[in-house]
């Protein structure tokens, strides 16, 4: 439901673009099939985001919760590496330390409490740390390669974002369906596909849907790395909220200290560096002159 709310908004979207039925029909059959290429790349990712929630299921059934949020914020710096990898982006050694003390401190941010931590079922006999710590590994392997990859499809062509989010949303659609029939077609038959579709539940498929189509622009506009930024800064900005005016959040020396590494990471990576430029200048004799002139970056 999430991504057939992104393809109707997206079509709204290159209607209001367009200005006319007839163009936003003739976009929509050139961007899916004319260029069916295109939209069989775009399977790649969707594939590759099914696979991963799979994934991170299988970790969180092997995995403690702890342990689980602390590896799988690995997925900062698989993120930033196929970015460097596949758009050869250049990151100096300062926004590599920071993207490390960004995995760290979103750790910290999310470490859970002594007494949820207690409360947790310890899990049966047959869980495997080992099982565990693979899937969340290829969880973020996924992660990283897949956001970098619509990035560079994103930012490489001069197709319309909204074509291009119609297009991803074609591919997801095929392929949760499937799922859907896969493995749960006998609830789906029995109680129906709305089954327990509250106002909640609408509102958070609306949320996630439209919060699909803003990370799409910042991929486009940005980059996959500020992505991840914006994504921690969220973390704490939403566990503030939930102190302050919803009074269900109660903060830790974990927390505390997660929350200030986020700000000093987000410092470090977004700091200018200066450079020097040595380039030739006249002086007023005609004669050539060389100066050191410091620009920020």
């Amino acid at each position: 439901m999430t991504e057939l709310t992104k393809f109707i908004i997206s079509i709204c979207g290159l209607l209001y673009k367009s200005n006319s039925l007839n163009k936003t029909l003739n976009m929509l059959y050139d961007g899916i099939f004319e260029n069916l290429s295109d939209t069989l790349k775009l399977s790649v990712p969707a594939v590759l985001y099914t696979i991963q929630n799979n994934l991170l299921y299988v970790a969180l059934s092997n995995l403690d919760a702890a342990t689980f949020q602390v590896t799988y914020q690995l997925k900062i710096l698989t993120t930033a590496l196929f970015s460097v990898l596949l758009l050869n982006r250049k990151l100096n050694s300062l926004k590599w330390a920071s993207l490390v003390i960004l995995m760290f401190a979103v750790a910290l941010v999310q470490w859970p409490s002594g007494d949820s931590a207690r409360d947790e079922d310890p899990g049966e006999q047959s869980s495997s740390p080992v099982i565990g710590v693979g899937a969340i590994l290829l969880a973020c392997v996924s992660s990283g390669f897949s956001g970098v990859y619509i990035e560079k499809i994103l930012k490489q062509s001069q197709t319309s974002m909204w074509i291009r989010n119609i297009q991803l949303s074609l591919m997801s659609l095929f392929i949760g369906l499937f799922g859907v029939f896969l493995s749960d077609w006998s609830a789906v038959s029995e109680r129906g596909f709305f089954y327990g579709y509250s106002s909640v539940v609408v509102t958070v498929v609306i949320l996630q849907a439209v919060g699909g189509l803003i990370v799409a622009a910042v991929m486009k506009y940005a980059d996959n790395i500020l992505k991840g930024f914006a994504t921690s800064l969220s973390i704490v900005l939403s566990s503030f909220v939930s102190y302050f005016f919803l009074s269900d959040f109660h903060p830790t020396w974990f927390f505390v200290m997660g929350a200030t590494f986020v700000l000093l990471a987000t410092f470090l990576y977004g700091k200018p560096q200066p450079r020097t430029d040595t380039s030739p200048m006249a002086d007023q004799t005609g004669h050539v002159v060389k100066t050191n002139v410091v620009k920020i970056s």
